[in-house]
């Protein structure tokens, strides 16, 4: 199968490299020092130093060229730069069928990526997300992964999920595409609030209760939304979440310790180099949130920590001092 990649970041450029071992692939970069280094070191430095890429990768700067007559192409821009690239598609008049990797909810719109992609496209374009616990570095490298392909199109979601699918990167077929996006989306949020909790020292006992309670809040939000409650206990809810929130690699994570550490977002951001889809995710979700009523506690302290200027350790002392409730709810 012929398959292109857009978007040559960190996860555009891992995800290349694994389907290369099965399928004729085409990385599309369109950043121009990226791309000479693709050419020139087989590397990508500035988003995944470190990792070589395949020989047999192919890169590709011109985008007609590169879609023209891929059998599948794989979206792997920020979230920010979806709506673009299936502009571009939609005026190519390119009918592909379509997966896309990014994760979180449209800035402004509150919509959630297959929703921008129905606008776009059409509702009836054959495409599915691809979500689930996964650092790129390490999909690059090789080690063993497990994520899901959620679309609503069941039977277009199984094909693709075995014909990519591969000992080291494992992928399940799921047809709750709400439910997946959901959970690939506001676990960002959940990281940050983790890195706020650690980063102020509370330790792990109130880590373990943070991210029991944050999928809960993701659990609410997603049914809300349209998914199915039993997606989250599955590799898009529970695995992400769990990978978010614990793991070194977690670009979210890593906000909420420097936000513990009082440091402002703007400087936060400009030191990452990287996008962290959470910090604008918080804002669109906690909109959300409040008007369908669903509740968020942790969603909406993090919401007073990025835009309301409220310090981190008042943040965390005004979850602490909810009043308790029955756990299910």
């Amino acid at each position: 199968m012929k398959l292109t990649v857009l978007g040559a970041g960190a996860w555009g450029s891992a995800l290349a490299a694994t389907f290369c071992d099965r399928h004729t692939v085409t990385l599309w970069a369109r950043e121009p020092e990226v791309l000479r280094s693709l050419r020139d070191r087989r590397e990508n430095p500035r988003y995944l130093p470190g990792c070589r890429l395949p020989e047999a990768l192919r890169i590709g700067d011109d985008f007609a060229t590169a879609v023209a007559d891929a059998d599948l192409l794989v979206i792997a821009t920020p979230l920010a730069g979806l709506r673009p690239t299936l502009c571009r598609l939609r005026d190519a008049a390119v009918a592909s069928p379509l997966i896309w990797a990014c994760k979180g909810l449209e800035a402004e719109t509150g919509k959630l990526p297959h929703q921008i992609v129905a606008e776009e496209l059409g509702a009836q374009r054959l495409c599915a997300a691809l979500s689930g616990p996964s650092f790129a570095d390490e999909v690059a490298r090789g080690l063993p992964t497990a994520v899901t392909l959620a679309a609503s199109d069941a039977a277009f979601g199984q094909q693709t999920a075995l014909a990519l699918h591969s000992p080291r990167f494992r992928i399940y077929a799921n047809d709750d595409l709400p439910g997946v996006e959901v959970g690939g989306a506001v676990k960002n949020i959940m990281a940050i609030a983790t890195g706020v909790c650690d980063g102020l020292g509370l330790g792990l006992n109130a880590r373990a209760a943070l991210i029991t309670r944050g999928l809960a809040e993701i659990a609410r939000f997603g049914v809300a939304l349209g998914g199915q409650a039993q997606t989250f206990m599955g590799l898009a809810g529970i695995g992400d979440l769990i990978l978010t929130c614990t793991g070194d690699l977690s670009r979210n994570r890593r906000v909420g310790l420097e936000l513990a550490a009082g440091k402002t977002l703007s400087q936060i951001l400009r030191d990452l180099g990287h996008v962290a889809e959470g910090v604008s995710t918080t804002r669109e979700v906690a909109r959300l949130a409040s008007q369908l009523a669903i509740e968020m506690p942790i969603t909406q302290a993090v919401d007073a920590i990025l835009y309301r200027a409220e310090p981190a350790a008042s943040a965390v002392e005004k979850l602490l001092s909810r009043d308790p409730k029955n756990e299910g709810r």
